[in-house]
């Protein structure tokens, strides 16, 4: 069996997209007879505090899934100030750094990024001609943080671009979700070896059950983080409730400031239904009529993983974000397409599917374009070749 290390910032317990995506990757090469290690920090996503079962260790080793899971210190933060995010980061660097002093690393090593200190730590310890270091790129950093606000081009940004060049020369291996990632890397390393490497889902979907005819105003749906990125607080006001009622799943930075909202404006039509776990939550969605994937702004190298996870589910969708998954929406016709950021769009497109009675999309026709071009077993043993 061939021992592979995989280095990330989210794991299971924690939940959300990153938490998913790997695990499935670690689970995924396990039945690949990959003898497969995790290194990640004490769970602590997306509260920024240390779960209870793991408050007071300092390191936690355990077997799950036939997976070698070790979880480190971090000074856990989820706070706004940017200090105390950086501290975070090297705190777990740190950890990363102990560890590779007093345990034998396999020859084979996949590192998520961002976050890029985390990517730049463990590109700076691990180099070897006699290891293989393969990079995981979910996002384009710096250039979202850019995108998003979060920075400004300045020192500081410049050194993170320098980090960025670091981990893409001396890796021997890039995986990109998105087609933007990949045309990036290729901008400043075109013989870099790359590979398009979707966030397909890896699950197995509930029993659609058959629907009568949608009466009354759209039953809409968005799970997931609550945070700045996605703009769900702006949407609760800015859509119009004449044709639907929506409803939230998650939570994240803006919970409170949605609660606080809902609470003092009956005339919103916003149900708020709090977390739930993923198979509860999958068996909750098929009961809607469609669901948004909004973007505050577009981030280029951004495609939710969302986008896969619901056609699996058989979920129309309206996409509400730019970039990338537009055109995965339109190409493999999953829903609709709003101008992102254009909420009299948005709203103009929700009025039409409802007041004019366009069909709502086939389901099961998107469960088949799932099941066809979002195969993560096929696509999982397509990397395989290249590890």
């Amino acid at each position: 069996m061939t021992d592979i290390l995989i280095i990330t910032n989210y794991f299971p317990p924690e939940t959300g997209a990153a938490s998913n995506r790997i695990f499935h990757l670690a689970n995924g090469l396990q039945k690949h007879n990959f003898n497969v290690s995790v290194l990640t920090p004490l769970p602590n996503y997306p509260t920024g505090q240390i779960f209870e079962d793991y408050k007071g260790k300092f390191k936690s080793s355990s077997i799950e899934n036939n997976i070698i899971i070790h979880r480190l210190w971090i000074y856990a933060s989820n706070s706004k100030n940017k200090l105390l995010r950086l501290i975070a980061m090297l705190s777990y660097s740190f950890s990363l750094c102990w560890f590779f002093a007093w345990n034998k690393i396999p020859k084979t090593v996949i590192i998520q990024s961002p976050p890029l200190l985390v990517a730049f730590t463990s590109m700076l310890f691990l180099r070897s001609k006699k290891r293989k270091l393969i990079l995981n790129v979910s996002d384009l950093w710096p250039i979202a943080g850019l995108e998003l606000g979060a920075f400004k081009k300045n020192f500081s940004y410049k050194l993170l671009e320098k980090i960025e060049r670091f981990n893409y020369k001396h890796t021997d291996l890039v995986l990109g979700q998105s087609n933007e990632i990949i045309n990036h890397v290729k901008s400043l390393f075109p013989e870099k070896d790359t590979f398009l490497y979707r966030n397909y889902p890896d699950f197995i979907a509930p029993e659609i059950p058959e629907r009568a005819e949608s009466k009354g105003k759209l039953k809409m749906v968005y799970a997931g983080l609550l945070g700045i990125a996605q703009g769900i607080y702006k949407l609760c006001q800015e859509l119009d409730y004449t044709h639907v009622q929506l409803h939230i799943y998650g939570t994240g930075a803006e919970r409170e400031k949605i609660q606080a909202l809902i609470s003092n404006n009956s005339e919103l039509d916003v149900i708020y239904h709090g977390e739930v776990s993923r198979d509860k939550l999958h068996e909750a969605l098929i009961g809607y009529d469609l669901t948004i994937i909004p973007l505050l702004n577009r981030i280029y190298g951004s495609v939710p993983s969302k986008i896969f996870e619901y056609a699996r589910l058989g979920l129309p969708m309206i996409y509400f974000g730019g970039g990338e998954g537009e055109e995965i929406i339109e190409q493999y016709n999953l829903g609709w397409i709003a101008e992102a950021g254009n909420y009299n769009n948005l709203n103009t497109i929700i009025s039409k599917i409802k007041s004019l009675d366009l069909e709502l999309k086939n389901r099961e026709q998107i469960i088949k374009t799932a099941i066809e071009y979002f195969d993560f077993s096929k696509q999982l043993d397509l990397l395989i070749e290249k590890i």
